[in-house]
């Protein structure tokens, strides 16, 4: 990785589009305005986490009318363990889905300081499947590995790629750097990755004008034509959402 970025830094640096465009890193993307709220799972220990589970499996249990024999006792201590301990477990689970929406928001949240803006911006290149109108795609990550041996980044740590110069990614996770507009325009799709279903949700999109690999810059000509045909990326699916505590 620091081979990476050290190798990134020098293609920025002797570019010769350097000055006429912003260089930025993944951490301009965030909307920083977003990201402050109250957050109280933030500081919860594991242990906390799980007995606020528990609760939430033991109340719907009773609430479902076919309880354990023990479940209302249980339920009981477990809450009287995290009240020793100086937390409200009924306010903490009223919370969950606030919060929950809270922190979709903050990972969504792109900085509207670079929307519509020539930017420049290195990272791994994903194959996806042609845009509806038949235009080349990929996705930019910050990190090797996301969206296949790891989870996706969050949505403002994505950017969805149109490739109309002919260039596309030669392996999973090719590092690159790319030049082009980009604009605050959320999108969800989901694509085969390696072996299975991701979700791939981008709060940007780029309209890429120039491409720089190991050894190699491919800045666009024309408007290249897409032989496969129109419409075979996949459909926004929507993906349920979950709690804090994951129910």
């Amino acid at each position: 990785m620091r081979r990476f970025l050290i190798t990134i830094a020098i293609l920025i640096g002797f570019s010769p589009l350097s000055a006429e465009e912003n260089q930025i890193d993944w951490s301009d993307l965030i909307d920083e305005s977003a990201q402050s709220f109250e957050d109280p799972f933030r500081d919860l220990s594991y242990d906390q986490i799980d007995d606020l589970r528990r609760i939430v499996r033991l109340q719907t249990a009773l609430d479902g009318g076919s309880p354990s024999a023990k479940a209302g006792t249980e339920l009981q201590q477990v809450k009287a363990s995290l009240s020793s301990q100086g937390l409200d477990a009924d306010w903490l689970i009223s919370q969950r889905w606030i919060v929950a929406e809270k922190r979709e928001l903050a990972d969504a949240a792109g900085n509207p300081a670079y929307d519509g803006e020539t930017v420049k911006l290195g990272g791994f290149a994903i194959s996806a499947p042609p845009a509806e109108d038949g235009t080349a795609m990929a996705y930019l990550v910050p990190e090797r590995g996301m969206c296949s041996h790891v989870p996706p980044p969050p949505p403002n740590q994505m950017v969805r790629l149109r490739l109309t110069n002919g260039w596309q990614p030669a392996m999973i996770h090719e590092p690159v750097v790319v030049t082009g507009r980009i604009d605050i325009d959320p999108s969800e799709r989901r694509m085969v990755v390696v072996d299975g279903f991701v979700p791939m949700r981008a709060t940007f999109s780029m309209d890429v004008v120039q491409v720089e690999t190991f050894g190699r810059k491919t800045e666009v000509q024309s408007v290249a034509t897409n032989d496969r045909s129109v419409g075979v990326a996949k459909n926004q699916r929507d993906t349920p959402r979950t709690s804090v505590l994951g129910q």
